[in-house]
């Protein structure tokens, strides 16, 4: 094998390991700590609700509060109290421990989460471990009936640290921020970021896991795998490990038959990517074929058919990286155009066109991967283009130059840039939403962008919209939910059942998109600072909320157009965009639009500008 496809080839299955030991499990650990806060309620009634196989009573709970708890029988309204429980791992998916409560008539998903069991576990879990409806208050007539109460936790990361082996499950409050908990707990911001990625401390809900003492008062270690495990732990280790010896060789001689089959056919000139895309705006992107059809162009030429619905053919091709640092200037501050949340961006010319270059961090491999894995299988108009990548000393990711920067710039002022007319941002909002529909109804398998949002969508010189930065990428079955422990985005553009439960399906990317549709009309941040504080935040979605309940709502929304558009729009169509912003944010996700209804919405909306 080439000495560059081998190391992609290395890199992908280092990759595959780590996302494997990420977001999978084998086993639990005997023991984590659930942070219950006391409100008007006792420690019986907290035995009962957390009550496990470890058999928790009240004498328990006080032996792990020594210095917040007297005795069992003195106990103050509003402390935080942790209670042990053990942290199983669930369906070899993530770690976590099933409760079963006892319900009552009137008793409701909400009250269960948020009273009795104190914000441990959340609506979307309950919704998605039973079958009661949700939307009926009486959840059921027979008080024998048990609830499943899904709680999650942690057992600690020997990557992170091996000095910490408890950990509690902790639910965020409004009055908490990273620096709050680090004192209280003496522990490092840094360390509670490791052990929390992505997660943010102050946006009082959700949970976080924070290592922990035991009753003694120390931080009991991470257990090591190969020493002071049961027999049944060290074989089944053992039977892992060979399992992962296996698959190794597996993906070893895979990458050895895709190198000899697939290698030539790879290797290609680095410019088809920019010529096959150019000259299309005019017409329709969106793909005229079924999933399971076959396209063909005049005389029977598929590339031609897929030039003619706006996708281009798969040539990305590994640079030097001496080639990408002579096109940077040694990758200078006068070559940057921006940042990302995963690395800086350059722009260079290479080959005698113009690209974009990601430089991200050998710690980025996931994201990394998880952009090179979408871009070099799906292709479409509305689509950034990768043209490239390389992996010498850092991660780095070419893409096809988009001229007009992005979205969030031209709407918020950060660039200097003429104002968008109220055509063109529908023209914008109708090609994001195509490139959109694209990977959520036309691929397979189906993706989920997860970090919509403006300035993720790029302009080009025909103020034309591309969807970009798919390092959040997540695959997804056609209509399908799935659970993520780790929850990563940006704060304004994700749904409820997103940030508080982890589910994840095509309508976070729906919500994010109605977020997007209120900046195109307001040219507001999607999260705005109060006008009495200085630290208290309100969400677009909220401020259009109360705008469309208003007596005369399209008086009211008149108010928080763009100035910048003067009294050049239809209001008409600013309505109607309004309202399909309003439908994609709806808090359950059963009743947001799917991207194909948007698109159409949107055409219909266009001829009356």
């Amino acid at each position: 094998m080439k000495p560059k496809l081998w190391r992609l080839s290395l890199l992908v299955l280092v990759s595959v390991c780590f996302s494997i030991a990420e977001s999978k499990c084998s086993k639990g650990c005997d023991l984590a700590l659930a942070s219950y806060y006391f409100s008007e309620t006792n420690l019986t009634f907290i035995a009962q609700v957390l009550q496990s196989n470890l058999n928790i009573n009240p004498s328990t709970i006080v032996s792990y509060n020594k210095q917040t708890i007297a005795n069992e029988n003195s106990v103050q309204d509003g402390v935080k109290t942790r209670v042990p429980f053990p942290c199983d791992c669930i369906n070899g998916q993530f770690l976590g421990h099933m409760f079963e409560y006892t319900v009552h008539p009137g008793v409701t998903y909400m009250t269960v989460a948020q009273v009795y069991y104190a914000n441990l576990t959340t609506y979307q879990l309950l919704q998605q471990y039973n079958s009661y409806d949700p939307n009926d208050t009486n959840t059921n007539t027979n008080t024998n009936t048990k609830l499943n109460v899904m709680v999650t936790c942690s057992c600690g990361s020997s990557s992170v640290s091996k000095d910490y082996g408890l950990f509690i499950t902790y639910p965020l409050r409004p009055e908490d921020t990273i620096e709050s908990i680090a004192s209280a707990t003496s522990l490092s911001v840094a360390l509670l970021e490791s052990y929390n990625p992505g997660k943010n401390f102050s946006q009082g809900s959700g949970v976080v896991y924070i290592p922990t003492k035991d009753q003694n008062d120390n931080y009991p270690p991470l257990v090591s795998s190969t020493s002071g495990l049961a027999l049944s732990h060290r074989l089944a280790a053992g039977v892992i490990a060979g399992i992962a010896m296996g698959a190794v060789a597996i993906l070893l001689l895979l990458a050895t038959c895709i190198y000899f089959g697939c290698y030539r056919k790879m290797k290609v000139e680095a410019l088809l990517p920019f010529t096959a895309s150019e000259g299309q705006h005019g017409r329709d992107p969106r793909p005229t074929m079924g999933r399971n059809a076959k396209s063909t162009g005049p005389a029977g030429d598929p590339d031609k058919a897929l030039g003619f619905i706006g996708m281009t053919v798969h040539k990305s091709v590994e640079f030097s990286y001496e080639e990408l640092a002579t096109a940077t200037n040694d990758f200078s501050m006068a070559s940057k155009i921006g940042e990302g949340g995963f690395g800086a961006v350059y722009y260079a010319e290479l080959r005698g066109k113009k690209a974009a270059i990601k430089k991200m961090d050998m710690q980025a491999s996931k994201e990394f991967l998880a952009e090179l894995k979408v871009l070099t299988s799906v292709h479409h108009l509305n689509l950034v283009c990768l043209i490239g990548y390389c992996i010498q000393g850092s991660l780095f990711l070419v893409y096809e130059y988009v001229e007009n920067g992005n979205l969030k710039q031209h709407l918020h002022g950060t660039s200097g840039r003429d104002p968008l007319t109220w055509p063109t941002r529908i023209q914008i909002a109708l090609d994001s939403a195509r490139g959109l529909e694209y990977i959520h109804e036309h691929t397979i398998p189906v993706y989920i962008h997860r970090d919509i949002k403006s300035a993720n969508i790029l302009i080009d010189k025909n103020f034309h919209a591309k969807v970009a930065d798919f390092g959040l990428a997540k695959l997804s079955k056609v209509g399908g939910v799935s659970s993520s422990t780790q929850v990563m985005g940006t704060f304004g553009y994700m749904p409820p059942e997103y940030a508080w439960g982890g589910d994840v399906s095509p309508k976070v990317d729906v919500y994010a998109f109605g977020v997007v549709l209120f900046e195109l009309i307001s040219a507001k941040e999607a999260l705005l600072k109060a006008y009495d504080s200085t630290s208290q935040f309100q969400s677009l979605v909220s401020l259009f909320e109360d705008v469309l309940k208003q007596p005369d709502p399209r008086e009211a929304l008149c108010k928080v157009v763009d100035p910048c558009l003067g009294d050049d729009y239809p209001l008409n169509s600013v309505w109607t965009v309004a309202q399909l912003a309003k439908a994609c944010t709806q808090e359950d996700p059963q009743l947001r639009p799917s991207m194909r209804s948007i698109v159409v919405a949107l055409m219909q909306d266009k001829p009356t500008l």
